[in-house]
């Protein structure tokens, strides 16, 4: 008697947005060590060839694509095939203090953080290729729930993903397609390192997690593949944390 895999994604085609560096690129190459074909997206095509490289044997494939514009979302979305999964991690991180906030850094951080997600699922929707009990994932943040100096409009950036996460997953439910968002607590990723933040403060921080240390992006990428399988086929509209204990506090 063959014995069935719950947890495999074998077979299965899943689209991944931001997947030239960090936890984009880890959700890519654990999805294809465990069977997927990859459809890598992002604005930096040297470094999605780089992902591409870095994947399991397999047919997989990169476009180029910034997803604050609708003409390269509807391009994207018509290159594709049907999906079985689709990551959206796309997102961008900026420190900035309330008083210092103009209309320019809003409308590009919802935009690349929310509303570029939201356009490419529609388009993806409207031409079909969201194929029934597809896995839709976003990479969201526990910034969503907690505050932090500087971090106010990523923040709000996070907490609509996570609110319109659980309307989609309402809206696509009759088709058995499954919607959830991964929060994740601080992860060790190249926007660390590019950042502003001295080893002493990190040292502090890590106080503030109980089981000792940063997240990877491996750690993430473990994640979406079960949310990815069969095995999740009766979670939707749920929003897990997944943060080392920080959010324990």
């Amino acid at each position: 008697m063959r014995i069935q895999n719950p947890f495999s994604i074998l077979g299965k085609k899943v689209l991944v947005t931001g997947a030239s560096s960090g936890i984009g690129r880890a959700i890519a190459i654990h999805a294809s060590r465990n069977g997927a074909t990859i459809f890598l997206t992002g604005r930096n095509a040297i470094r999605l060839n780089e992902t591409k490289g870095m994947l399991s044997r397999g047919v997989h494939n990169y476009y180029c694509a910034d997803l604050t514009k609708e003409e390269d979302v509807y391009s994207l979305s018509n290159q594709l095939p049907g999906l079985d999964g689709v990551i959206l991690n796309a997102g961008m991180v900026k420190i900035l203090p309330v008083m210092y906030i103009k209309k320019d850094i809003l409308d590009q951080m919802f935009f690349v953080n929310l509303c570029g997600s939201i356009l490419l699922i529609q388009s993806l929707l409207k031409q079909k290729k969201i194929k029934p009990k597809c896995s839709i994932c976003f990479i969201s943040s526990v910034s969503a729930n907690y505050a932090q100096l500087g971090n106010s409009v990523y923040s709000a950036t996070k907490g609509a993903v996570n609110s319109f996460t659980k309307a989609l997953a309402l809206e696509l439910a009759y088709k058995k397609v499954r919607v959830n968002a991964i929060l994740p607590g601080f992860v060790e990723t190249n926007i660390l390192a590019e950042s502003p933040i001295s080893q002493e403060h990190l040292v502090e921080h890590l106080k503030n997690f109980p089981l000792g240390r940063f997240g990877k992006p491996e750690d993430i990428a473990l994640l979406t593949v079960y949310l990815l399988s069969d095995a999740s086929e009766w979670m939707t509209g749920s929003l897990i944390t997944i943060d080392g204990g920080f959010s324990i506090k």
